[in-house]
């Protein structure tokens, strides 16, 4: 009796989390987003991230939406400066199921890292619940500025990643 008295009371717990779940997703919002990003100093010119990329505090980034049919603006948010780690955090409200969104790199803190590479000059984001996606979090691609020179530790680097043709970004001293 002790056991189905335990199993009833576990099941019922349950049940009653569940219901609590339940009743804090309906009364979220689905027209509000939090995009999540992060920006960083690439010090070896690759345009992507290595051991000695650097988080770059200060950084300036905005989102844009436009409209895919007439390409007309349709959010633009503040320009928003990274943390003290080269994070972002951009608070959305409103559907842009027509739109593609970008956030976009605006300007580097430092002189010396203040190329932004082509590659991932722009991250795009989708701010949209009627695509399938679920959740109100959405995580855009690392952003990155470029040094002017890269570190003499990147030819190691690079190496143990397995990267070899790299005259053209590193210069033939470096290789």
């Amino acid at each position: 009796m002790a056991e189905a008295s335990l199993i009833i009371l576990v099941s019922l717990a349950i049940c009653i989390s569940s219901s609590l779940s339940l009743v804090h997703g309906a009364a979220s919002d689905p027209n509000k987003f939090t995009v999540i990003g992060h920006v960083y100093c690439d010090t070896c010119r690759v345009e992507f991230e290595t051991s000695l990329s650097e988080p770059l505090p200060g950084a300036v980034v905005k989102l844009e939406c436009k409209n895919r049919t007439d390409e007309k603006i349709t959010l633009q948010s503040p320009e928003i400066a990274t943390d003290n780690i080269g994070d972002y955090k951009i608070e959305v409200t409103g559907d842009y199921e027509d739109s593609d969104c970008d956030v976009t790199l605006v300007k580097s803190p430092r002189a010396d890292c203040n190329d932004p590479t082509e590659a991932w000059r722009k991250a795009r984001v989708v701010l949209t619940a009627l695509d399938g996606v679920t959740g109100q979090i959405r995580f855009a691609n690392n952003l990155g500025f470029k040094k002017k020179d890269a570190l003499p530790g990147c030819k190691k680097v690079l190496t143990d990643m397995g990267y070899f043709e790299l005259k053209d970004e590193l210069g033939s001293e470096f290789v």
